[in-house]
């Protein structure tokens, strides 16, 4: 076997490395959200049950919030399912070209990059799902303190739904940061972000229930459950827009400009006309254009482009990187270019 035929067969290989690596920690974030659920779910029943007897509008508020927590968490392991689907010859029941064929010239990258994308798209619709939840408990707290009629003071036994789903949600969020950072994984990240927000709201439900109590005052609890209602709303609209502007291809300028400039430095790149990275789930590929000597053989080229997506893997983390040569003008003389243009 030849030197290249050799590249070539260890840079497959290095995809199937990377490919199996990052599914590895799709598995394991998955099983990890399988206690989340248990988590909220718990968190949701104990709080609406102890929200019904006390009459707390609050409780009741953050109950729906870990609803919500549950509803979330479900789309974004049926979005890791998918993501895992590499032997599917099909992607939401659309058939894909013969999988043969596409591995030969590495084409099933592009395709487990849709995959992984899936999950970007089942963040949305949970976005979706909070805003709406949100939408609802401001409308029934607007309408509780606006009917003096149904003004309570909560029971005490308020306090314990609160105070179980601080502990539990400072718990969750823990678990979910450590693993987050072990794995690498935005996902469980996100989600120990959204925990620790939970947190909070529990932690601000069970001073507001205390200071109902303690003052008695009837239209803290009902007020309070509106600020937990736009604290929803805001988490909702935050995942909202970060998660469309990641389908709509949008990329942190500051990073692409952390790339460009490594790739500058390179030797033989003259300039880098164009840079584009794109987020597919968790992983990031990127798309560049160079101006390069325009004697430059084919295979000088191919190695060129090899040393760059070494760099940006080692460096950035980046799994894929396609180049694409541009000749620079004063490389040549215009009897080398005669004929051609």
């Amino acid at each position: 076997m030849s030197k290249f035929k050799k590249h070539v067969t260890r840079e497959m290989q290095q995809w199937e490395s990377n490919q199996a690596a990052e599914l590895t920690k799709i598995r394991a974030a998955q099983r990890h959200l399988v206690y989340n659920v248990v988590a909220y779910f718990s968190i949701s029943v104990i709080e609406y049950w102890l929200a019904a007897i006390s009459q707390s509008q609050t409780l009741r508020a953050d109950a729906f919030n870990n609803l919500s927590g549950i509803i979330s968490t479900v789309l974004l392991m049926m979005g890791l399912h998918i993501a895992q689907d590499i032997h599917d010859d099909d992607i939401a029941g659309v058939k894909l070209p013969d999988s043969k064929y596409q591995r030969r010239l590495g084409g099933d990258q592009r395709i487990q990059f849709v995959r992984w994308r899936y999950e970007t798209v089942f963040s949305l619709v949970t976005a979706v799902v909070m805003i709406a939840i949100a939408l609802g408990v401001i409308i029934n707290g607007i309408k509780a303190l606006l009917n003096p009629a149904s003004r309570v003071v909560p029971d005490p036994v308020a306090l314990i739904g609160a105070g179980i789903a601080s502990v539990i949600m400072l718990v969750v969020w823990f678990m979910n940061r450590r693993t987050g950072h072990q794995l690498s994984n935005a996902a469980l990240l996100a989600s120990a972000q959204d925990s620790l927000s939970d947190a909070f709201t529990s932690i601000g439900t069970m001073v507001a229930i205390a200071g109902a109590l303690l003052l008695h005052l009837s239209w803290l609890d009902g007020a309070t459950s509106i600020i937990v209602g736009f604290f929803i709303l805001y988490s909702g609209l935050k995942i909202f827009f970060e998660t469309s502007l990641n389908l709509a291809d949008y990329f942190d300028p500051k990073a692409e400009q952390q790339y460009y400039h490594a790739i500058q430095h390179v030797k033989h790149v003259h300039k880098v006309v164009e840079l584009k990275a794109h987020y597919n789930g968790n992983v990031v590929s990127l798309d560049a254009t160079l101006i390069v000597n325009g004697k430059m053989t084919v295979l000088e080229s191919y190695q060129l482009s090899e040393e760059i997506e070494r760099l940006m893997r080692k460096k950035f983390g980046i799994i894929d990187v396609d180049i694409s040569f541009m000749p620079d003008p004063h490389s040549f003389s215009d009897k080398d270019v005669k004929g051609h243009f």
